[in-house]
């Protein structure tokens, strides 16, 4: 079967990341598989390298000075459309389903996929309540005009079916478990004991968030509760609040800004801020999870959670939002926190060693692999 993939960003991004584990895995499937993005700021290729059997198309994108959000998705469709239209015009590459990741990557494959007869598939990850009008538009044609929808949670197909009246397959996301059991080897691999040690002299000790700061993410609320333990446990006031990752195509500057400015107070309170690292190597971020004292997960949306059950399989104590799909997904294996105070006081109990064993995550992120994805989606794939 031929499967052309279509993902917005070369970044590490969540859906990015999903993006190349299904090709990855489909390809291993012995699947014909293309994946097409946009190249912003000259990217040829992803932020990671892929299995070679898997092509990348990244269609070149260069920056616009003074190009506003909603201008920037435009043309970022225009742009992924026509090259994907290009592509579909050709009988010999002509692939037997265009399957997008994203809304923008959905938008621009509408009109090819139509014209060609090639089914479209829209995996929603996740609904938004965007306020810029293009990205409002591009949303919502996302999820009514594709031929199929799939969603990587029932709590996500829930939404999908209550605001659209549309009915999604739901197939879970997947983590590469193995990757981040491997960099919390505790023997027998000096080269991980190593990567970690890296980190821990370099953080002390920590509490991670992945994902970098923006609404969605609860970054507020997770300074917050950090600034709550650091007043009130004088036996925690040596752990650091460290955020990773951060890429995205979205302008939440305001959000940022209001971030920066309340760090800036506490480093003056408390004497203290985060340590904000910006996106992460993706050779180096398995060790970073792993070198944590917890992970914090306090996103006010989400559609799977890929950055828990990551640490999870590295063994780490996670904290996270008490959201229905996170519960869906992670069940009994981490501690949940609501607002500000209940996630203080869960960030607490992971650091005092209350949260769930260390085999119980494990069990629950070895639930979640590529192979069994990936085998879903070709399934899917034939009854269209």
């Amino acid at each position: 079967m031929r499967v052309s993939l279509a993902t917005y960003s070369t970044k590490p991004r969540g859906g990015v990341v999903h993006t190349l584990g299904l090709a990855e895995a489909l390809a291993r499937r012995g699947h014909d598989v293309t994946v097409w993005t946009l190249g912003r700021g000259g990217d040829t290729t992803f932020f990671r390298r892929l299995d070679p059997s898997v092509r990348v198309e990244a269609v070149p994108f260069a920056p616009l000075d003074g190009e506003d959000v909603g201008a920037r998705i435009v043309r970022s469709i225009d742009v992924l459309g026509g090259a994907l239209a290009h592509h579909l015009r050709s009988e010999r590459a002509r692939p037997d389903v265009v399957h997008a990741q994203d809304c923008i990557s959905a938008n621009a494959a509408l009109a090819p996929a139509r014209g060609a007869g090639v089914p479209l598939v829209r995996t929603v990850h996740h609904l938004d309540a965007f306020t810029t009008p293009q990205l409002v538009t591009c949303h919502d044609a996302a999820v009514r005009e594709p031929d199929a929808l799939v969603c990587v949670s029932a709590a996500v197909a829930a939404e999908v079916a209550d605001g659209y009246g549309l009915s999604a397959a739901v197939i879970p996301g997947a983590v590469d478990a193995d990757r981040f059991a491997a960099a919390a080897a505790r023997r027998d691999d000096p080269s991980a004991r190593a990567a970690r040690r890296g980190w821990r002299s370099r953080l002390g000790r920590f509490v991670l968030a992945v994902g970098g700061v923006e609404p969605r993410k609860g970054s507020l609320d997770l300074l917050e509760a950090w600034a709550l333990l650091r007043r009130h446990r004088l036996d925690l006031r040596d752990v650091a609040l460290v955020v990773a990752g951060g890429e995205t195509l979205f302008d939440h500057r305001e959000y940022r800004a209001a971030f920066d400015a309340r760090a800036v107070e506490l480093a003056r309170d408390l004497g203290a801020a985060p340590v904000v690292l910006g996106p992460v190597d993706d050779g180096a971020l398995p060790a970073l999870v792993a070198a944590a004292d917890a992970v914090a997960f306090p996103s006010v949306k989400e559609g799977f959670g890929m950055a828990p059950l990551e640490a999870l399989a590295a063994g780490v104590p996670v904290v996270a939002r008490d959201l229905p799909v996170l519960r869906e997904v992670l069940g009994a294996a981490v501690l949940y926190g609501g607002g500000v105070l209940d996630l203080a006081d869960a960030l607490a109990a992971a650091l005092d060693g209350g949260a769930p064993g260390p085999s119980t995550g494990r069990a629950v992120a070895a639930g979640y692999g590529w192979p069994r994805a990936a085998a879903a989606h070709e399934a899917f794939y034939r009854g269209l």
